[in-house]
């Protein structure tokens, strides 16, 4: 199958980009580029893909996926060339979720929240302009509703997720984020994105939680609000699931107290209430 995978680098920059900052090693960005890569496709990839999807030369990306491969960062598909990530970055993955002590305290408010709610919740940190989930919980008594486990990404634009982590930014960080989004969607794009994201913030201003009805993903609905952990860092969290299920009047009139019953217990835990 042909891969086509856009040419970007580290942090979602342009490969020519990777080595232009003054303090960057440009071997371990073009060797974090190859790892994103991998992890960000749907199945193991070329050295020919990985370089065309990168802007590194061939050469240099079988020098770099030979390296990630003995240090176990790879794994080689048997009987191919092709490459999927190996056992070393869930070694990373699982360090990283370590330190979020605060995804602990918050779980078993997400999970009874889940449950009352009949839906998945999930607990994101912004990677990008992206939500990364940290954390996923599904209701015991329901059929798997989401498929999107810990390290699926959701857009903050238009996500329930991420528009309520937008809406709770500080004036001038969410100002940032704001020129950030508009030169990821374009000037022609950028006003009715804006004037969705104003009402979002209007939304979290007014009822304490942001909306989602199919904006992020035809068949989803959600509510997001957002969360302060012990050391004032910010986080996503979205209630929702397919649109069948949990229909918007149902998430406005029955889900929407008991995510803001679910915010003010995890407040009161942390003492920020």
């Amino acid at each position: 199958m042909e891969h086509r995978l856009e040419k970007r680098a580290v942090g979602g920059a342009p490969e020519e980009a990777v080595a232009s900052g003054k303090d960057e090693v440009s071997a371990l960005a073009r060797g974090l580029a190859v790892l994103k890569a991998v992890a960000e496709a749907d199945e193991p990839l070329s050295n020919r893909e990985l370089a065309e999807g990168t802007g590194i030369p061939k050469a240099t990306v079988s020098r770099l996926a030979a390296t990630l491969l003995s240090s176990g960062f790879l794994r080689q598909t048997a009987g191919s060339e092709r490459f999927s990530l190996g056992p070393a970055t869930l070694q990373l993955g699982n360090a990283y979720l370590r330190t979020f002590d605060f995804r602990q305290r918050a779980r078993l408010h997400l999970a009874e929240l889940a449950e009352a709610a009949g839906a998945n919740v999930h607990l994101t940190v912004r990677d990008g302009l992206d939500m990364l989930l940290i954390d996923t919980l599904r209701p015991r008594s329901a059929l798997i509703l989401s498929r999107m486990d810990v390290g699926s990404r959701m857009t903050i634009a238009t996500s329930a997720a991420g528009r309520a982590y937008l809406s709770a930014l500080p004036p001038a960080q969410r100002a940032a984020l704001y020129d950030e989004i508009r030169a990821s969607v374009g000037e022609a794009a950028w006003p009715q994105t804006q004037s969705r994201l104003e009402a979002a913030a209007q939304e979290h201003a007014r009822l304490g939680y942001c909306s989602s009805f199919g904006e992020w993903h035809p068949d989803i609905h959600a509510l997001g609000f957002s969360l302060r952990g012990v050391e004032g860092e910010l986080y996503g969290v979205s209630v929702g699931g397919p649109a069948y299920k949990l229909p918007r009047e149902w998430l406005v009139e029955k889900v929407a107290p008991q995510l803001l019953e679910t915010r003010r217990a995890i407040a009161r835990e942390i003492g920020e209430d």
